[in-house]
């Protein structure tokens, strides 16, 4: 377990997704209250394919902007049409949203079509001409390649593309090799690409969720991770306790190597993102 106590943090932020029923409603009231003593610089609220949920979405924009905290509203693509798009960015602006997470998405099932928009470049280039700088514009990267992408350079064009069309910084994937951030970091500034690159973290709190939304977003979980979480078995504290430990001495190796912005994927919980941060002395 990392022991360094920094004079300094990085920026932190976090992600929301929007909660479904009035229990989950009141309970991400109550996360995010003690979340909000990180100072997060900003905390974004997913969204779901095809826009399913766009009502949760604005609304949970809405609490955290009530709460005098800043939202980055994600926003897909995929499916949509220009003026469906031209009347979401209009109301966002209109509540008061300043940064966007701008994403291709995913068709919800049934779909055939993709729509006016194909990728999340055409979303950054729409924005931009429609509303100029009155949006922050994130994008998402993949420091492990998108799971879709036709090869690791094709990734690497895409990723240029959307900075191309206007995007400010990025997002990355999570990941637990620091290695593949560096590499990825590395490779976009060749190509002439030097937006902030936030360094996405996924706070190990279950084996099986772990491993199925690693599945199914290409994230590597290294082998040593793996096999340790198989040898805890159904031992839940000791998989908390060590992806704790993991997760700590990986937010540790950023910060001392000097990167600026960590992203916290919370999954709507609190404790294990408070304890990461009061571990590296965060928690001022």
């Amino acid at each position: 377990m990392p022991t360094t106590r920094h004079s300094n943090k990085p920026a932190l932020s976090v992600e929301f997704f929007p909660p479904k029923t009035p229990v989950g409603v009141e309970k991400l009231t109550v996360t995010r209250s003690k979340l909000y003593a990180l100072r997060p610089e900003f905390c974004s609220v997913t969204y779901g394919a095809g826009g399913s949920t766009q009502a949760g979405t604005l609304s949970t924009v809405q609490a955290i902007l009530s709460e005098g905290q800043t939202p980055a509203a994600h926003l897909s693509c995929v499916g949509a049409s220009r003026d469906t798009l031209m009347s979401q960015l209009t109301q966002m602006q209109q509540m008061g949203v300043k940064r966007l997470v701008a994403l291709r998405g995913d068709l919800p099932s049934g779909f055939g079509s993709s729509g006016e928009f194909q990728y999340a470049r055409d979303l950054v280039a729409f924005a931009r001409e429609q509303f100029g700088s009155a949006f922050h514009i994130e994008v998402a990267a993949y420091p492990e390649i998108h799971p879709q992408a036709k090869s690791a350079q094709a990734d690497l064009r895409a990723f240029v593309d959307k900075v191309k069309a206007g995007a400010n910084s990025a997002i990355t994937q999570y990941f637990y090799n620091s290695d593949a951030y560096f590499r990825f970091v590395d490779d976009v500034h060749r190509l002439g690409v030097d937006v902030p690159v936030v360094a996405g973290i996924m706070p190990i709190t279950s084996s099986s969720q772990l491993l199925r939304f690693s599945d199914m977003c290409g994230a590597e979980v290294p082998r040593w991770i793996r096999l340790r979480l198989q040898e805890f078995g159904d031992d839940q504290a000791s998989i908390k306790a060590f992806g704790l430990d993991v997760v700590s001495d990986l937010c540790d190796q950023l910060h001392c190597a000097g990167v600026e912005g960590l992203h916290f994927y919370s999954l709507n919980q609190s404790e294990p993102i408070l304890e990461i941060c009061s571990r590296l002395g965060w928690l001022a």
